[in-house]
């Protein structure tokens, strides 16, 4: 295994119970709370989350923007927005590229040194779950390649469908 693939690790479990430096929200450009992972990281983080949040001013899509974690065992939460899949000709993949960018500057910029993802677009969003585990990867890797300070990324997995997709990706990355 080559030194980038042991930095990341892929899991299934719920990203709420995760203790590291920042849990990545797939957040709503609201920033305010939703459904599927944003919603559960809010209930779990509790109202100190969302009365940060209410200062944020929202977020765009393909941005991120750093919180505390309040109740989580995470330090931070990074929130991103996701693009909503509207068939792949409205700029989708370079949108989700930018949200993992965003996610790893805000990184760099606040020292983080162990971070868990979701499957950010996937749920609600509708992005395709194997083109988003492709740019996920590379993007990762990318990172992982210029910032050594980066021990551990996480991709925290949903459901079964979701953990085999990136069990499969990591596999075909490794023999790159």
């Amino acid at each position: 295994m080559t030194q980038r693939m042991e930095r990341i690790s892929i899991v299934r479990t719920d990203i709420t119970t995760l203790a590291v430096d920042a849990i990545v929200n797939a957040a709503n450009s609201s920033l305010l709370g939703g459904g599927g992972v944003d919603g559960a990281i809010h209930d779990a983080a509790g109202q100190g989350l969302l009365e940060e949040c209410r200062q944020l001013g929202g977020c765009e899509t393909g941005h991120a923007k750093l919180t505390r974690g309040y109740q989580l065992p995470a330090k931070h939460v990074i929130h991103t927005v996701g693009p909503v899949w509207n068939g792949g000709n409205h700029k989708e993949p370079e949108l989700l590229t930018s949200c993992y960018r965003s996610c790893f500057h805000l990184a760099r910029e606040h020292n983080l040194r162990t971070l868990a993802f979701p499957a950010i677009s996937c749920g609600a969003y509708r992005f395709p779950l194997k083109l988003a585990v492709e740019i996920a990867m590379r993007e990762t890797l990318a990172e992982l390649n210029e910032n050594p300070a980066i021990e551990k990324v996480t991709f925290a997995c949903f459901d079964n469908a979701v953990y085999q997709a990136y069990l499969a990706e990591a596999a075909k990355a490794e023999k790159r």
